[in-house]
């Protein structure tokens, strides 16, 4: 691994704000644990963090995350639900649906059992993560592409087992195995460990890419996300392996209840042109 280019991923992950040792001991300090509130929102449209305190047939006394109590009546109501977020700074952020991975790579967090993600990587790379349990989830996919002649399909396999929850850290352990109708394959094998929240969060993982001919080759990765608006994160994600080459990429999560879209640019590094790759990533949490 060559120095430049390890400054090259650092400056990338600087400039996405997604990592500062200063900012992620702040943010990591302030112990912004997951938090569970009640979502009311009016027919006007208007909308409200915090909790009910009181209830009756034909109104409710409302308390904002602000402190201020406010009572509706009831026919004003559209709906009332609870929702799960962080509190920064007195403001409610919903939560990342997909925060168990970065724009490929894995993080350390884990999907809880039951829970689906369903997804498509540029257009034509499908791809399913099943929680099992609150610790280990399995998925896979295969390439959107039919009809090419003599073309032997490929498909992927994901285990993934998280072996540590301390929190604000987590480690998981994971394989992703390629394979064709010939038998063809190979993979890689990795340990990944993210520290932060879904504020702000570093991710980084070593892995040992294999091939059926007995190839081997190590590979670093080092990303992070920052949350820059309520429901957009600036993530980064980046590599390097053992021949010095690598590969930087940047760019924005855009995210609802459920369903996320990323949007970014991959540049390799080492290439013997430079060339930029436009990512488009869409997932659906169920």
């Amino acid at each position: 691994m060559t120095t430049p280019i390890i400054r090259t991923i650092l400056v990338a992950c600087i400039v996405a704000g997604v990592w500062s040792p200063t900012a992620l001991a702040q943010e990591t300090g302030q112990a912004m644990k997951p938090i569970t509130l009640t979502e009311l929102v009016l027919k006007d449209g208007s909308k409200l963090f915090g909790s009910i305190e009181l209830a009756d047939e034909t109104t409710i006394v409302f308390r904002t995350l602000a402190g201020a109590q406010v009572t509706v009546r009831l026919a004003e109501i559209a709906s009332i639900k609870n929702v799960a977020g962080t509190i920064r700074n007195r403001e409610f952020l919903p939560p990342d649906p997909n925060t168990t991975r970065l724009f490929f790579a894995p993080t350390g967090r884990s999907l809880r059992r039951g829970q689906v993600y369903l997804g498509v990587y540029e257009f034509v790379m499908p791809f399913v993560q099943v929680g099992v349990t609150d610790r280990f989830s399995v998925g896979g996919g295969t390439p959107l592409i039919f009809g090419i002649d003599e073309w032997d399909r490929p498909f992927w396999v994901t285990p993934k087992l998280q072996v540590f929850d301390g929190g604000d850290t987590q480690v998981a352990v994971g394989v992703l195995q390629a394979f064709d109708s010939d038998g063809d394959g190979g993979g890689i094998a990795y340990s990944v460990v993210s520290r932060g929240n879904d504020v702000r969060g570093f991710t980084a993982g070593v892995g040992l890419a294999y091939g059926n001919d007995g190839g081997r080759a190590g590979v670093l990765m080092l990303g992070g996300e920052a949350r820059v608006a309520r429901r957009v994160k600036a993530i980064t994600e980046n590599y390097v392996w053992k021949d010095g080459n690598g590969i930087v990429s940047g760019g924005f999560r855009f995210f609802g209840d459920r369903l996320s879209a990323d949007l970014a640019l991959l540049v390799p590094i080492g290439a013997d042109e430079f060339f930029i790759v436009p990512m488009i990533n869409f997932v659906y949490l169920f």
